[in-house]
């Protein structure tokens, strides 16, 4: 196969750029360029919209001039045809020209969440899907529709004038690329109570999403959000990947940041119980804190091995940066162990090839990935750690860690091989982080994850939970509840418990998305392929230039690629829609139903 998607002849743009001279003065609007969203709406601080006269308070404005603005003209009105987007330089930066329906439409060109080029991604039905990691943006408003990422795109005027396309757009809007949406503030903030109309527990993308979706919505009572880690919130999934990044530099939020729109943020701050008849949640410092809604997303832990010499030094789980910065000094031209072989795990072991002196894998399958991504795939992605000069010690598990002088110097296996080794880290997997659950009254299961319902609310009413600690009834399945611990599908959960706390619940209808990233070769995958019976190969696995679609019995359930962007983006688009793709569509090996005429 040489290629999924069709690509549209290069058209040549010619840009006239003009500054505007003379022009009305700019009104005061929001920050999102819309009308404030905070009207007909209730002040009184329960969990519903602010009133008009709040709104005034709820976001700074900005009071545009016209030496803000600039405009170009940056094509011929028939240089795109409808279904098309393309990227247009405007002089003091780049945009994304859309065209559906007949009308053109204008907004920032890079994905807020990592950058990538969203000409290259899916544009359908008023939105375009990111081609790394499936995040939506409405064209008509740039808001965020679907996630990962915590930013929309600023929106920019666009008319036609004497079959030109010209477009106009606020200078500091187009250096940016991207905007947070207007936010309501808290009118009561008394930090020194023990009480908060909403209590998070955990920051990452499902706790921190909640919260700003609450603002957004026009709540205007108190948000804390409590958590263990001392960071504000940062970019976890990062951690693997880039071993020697700091917690500034994976910061998703800055404490000034949520200052400003009053979220108050308690670190180093463990929640050890919580008594749902009192309403109310103890701290590991003995502190306590009512609340009236109660959010609970603690993610997951890391799952307890059983060996000898628990007690030696430099083995890590990494869960936070100066896990990883300590492994990437520590593994500087030594012996790296990495035993297990999860995502988290894969992507350390790759992520020090470059560093270390040697890399060993440990595993207790025969094949890394068979349960999620099949077979062949698991073996090409093996054959591609073992040609960077990765060892695997496969069919294996740890006996004892040996130090010397209480620093870990060799790994023993059951098998009896002894690997030298200076650095571990072990990733063989997580469970929920909910053991401070038991005796409150939530429900757990067997396994320790939450039960919640469509809204994220748990059995006990005000009560919410999110994350990797849930299992939900997810619509791709006939609503069963699963668990997916995906980053994307925490920031869903996040907005959909807001939503359920103020009383308008929306139901999930987002296609699980993820992503890894090893020897600069990203795999993307969309779908729940849970259960799969089947996988369909189009491509090269061996040369990683494929697409796999995942099937159980004749139904297309989930899809992985390599190299062949942005074909996860595309899928994810239709099974979005509620389409239902066929075994026998894929096994042709002709995707020309997935491609839309013209796009790019």
């Amino acid at each position: 196969m040489g290629g999924c998607l069709s690509k549209s002849k290069p058209v040549e743009v010619k840009v006239e750029l003009t500054l505007l001279g003379k022009e009305k003065e700019a009104g005061v609007k929001s920050a999102n360029g819309k009308a404030s969203p905070f009207s007909d709406c209730r002040p009184n601080g329960a969990l519903e919209h602010c009133s008009d006269e709040d709104s005034a308070a709820a976001a700074p404005l900005r009071l545009y001039k016209p030496r803000d603005y600039l405009e170009a003209s940056v094509c011929h009105v028939k240089d795109l045809e409808n279904g098309q987007m393309r990227e247009v330089d405007l002089g003091s930066g780049r945009a994304l020209l859309i065209k559906e329906h007949g009308e053109f439409s204008a907004m920032g060109h890079k994905c807020p969440h990592y950058g990538a080029p969203l000409v290259k991604g899916i544009l359908s039905k008023g939105h375009v899907r990111c081609p790394w990691h499936g995040a939506c943006f409405n064209i008509v408003t740039g808001d965020i529709e679907d996630f990962p990422g915590l930013d929309s795109l600023p929106t920019f005027q666009v008319r036609v004038e004497k079959d030109k396309v010209i477009i106009r757009a606020n200078k500091q809007d187009l250096q940016s690329q991207k905007r947070s949406k207007a936010m309501a503030r808290c009118s009561a903030v008394n930090s020194s109570t023990g009480f908060s109309q909403v209590l998070i527990i955990g920051s990452g993308p499902a706790g921190l999403v909640c919260a700003e979706t609450l603002r957004q919505e026009g709540f205007t009572d108190r948000i804390v959000m409590c958590t263990m880690d001392k960071h504000p919130p940062y970019d976890r999934p990062k951690l693997s990947k880039s071993l020697e990044s700091t917690a500034e530099q994976l910061r998703l939020r800055s404490i000034d940041f949520l200052q400003a729109h009053d979220i108050e943020l308690l670190t180093e701050k463990e929640a050890v119980a919580v008594d749902v008849k009192m309403r109310a949640v103890t701290f590991q410092d003995d502190s306590r804190m009512e609340y009236r809604k109660l959010f609970i997303a603690t993610g997951s832990k890391p799952k307890l091995m059983n060996y000898k010499g628990q007690d030696v030094r430099n083995v890590f789980h990494l869960r936070t940066p100066e896990d990883a910065n300590s492994v990437a000094r520590l593994a500087n031209n030594k012996n790296a162990v990495i035993v297990g072989t999860s995502f988290v795990g894969m992507e350390v072991a790759a992520a020090l090839t470059d560093k270390a002196h040697s890399v060993s894998i440990i595993g207790i399958e025969a094949i890394p990935f068979r349960k999620a991504l099949g077979e062949k795939v698991g073996k090409a992605i093996m054959k591609l750690f073992e040609t960077n000069r990765v060892k695997f010690y496969m069919l294996n598990e740890v006996s004892e860690m040996l130090g010397h002088d209480g620093q870990l110097k060799e790994v023993v296996l059951k098998s009896g091989k002894v690997l030298r080794a200076d650095v571990c880290v072990i990733g063989t997997g997580s469970g929920p982080a909910t053991g401070f659950l038991k005796q409150s009254g939530v429900h757990m299961d067997s396994k320790g994850f939450v039960p919640v319902n469509k809204t994220m609310q748990t059995n006990v009413d005000g009560v919410f939970a999110g994350g990797d600690i849930v299992t939900f009834p997810f619509p791709g399945r006939s609503n069963k509840k699963v668990n997916i611990p995906h980053w994307q599908m925490a920031h869903v959960h996040g907005r959909t418990a807001a939503h359920g706390m103020m009383g308008r619940p929306t139901e999930i209808k987002t296609v699980p998305y993820f992503w890894s990233a090893m020897f600069g070769k990203s795999l993307r995958y969309a779908g729940y392929g849970d259960g799969f019976d089947d996988v369909i190969i189009q491509g090269d696995v061996d040369e990683l230039k494929f697409v796999a679609f995942y099937t159980r019995g004749e139904e297309v359930v989930a899809v992985a690629s390599m190299n062949y962007d942005p074909i996860v983006s595309r899928v994810a688009e239709v099974l979005g829609s509620g389409k239902t793709i066929r075994k026998r569509d894929v096994e042709t090996g002709d995707m020309s139903w997935l491609i839309d005429k013209g796009s790019q």
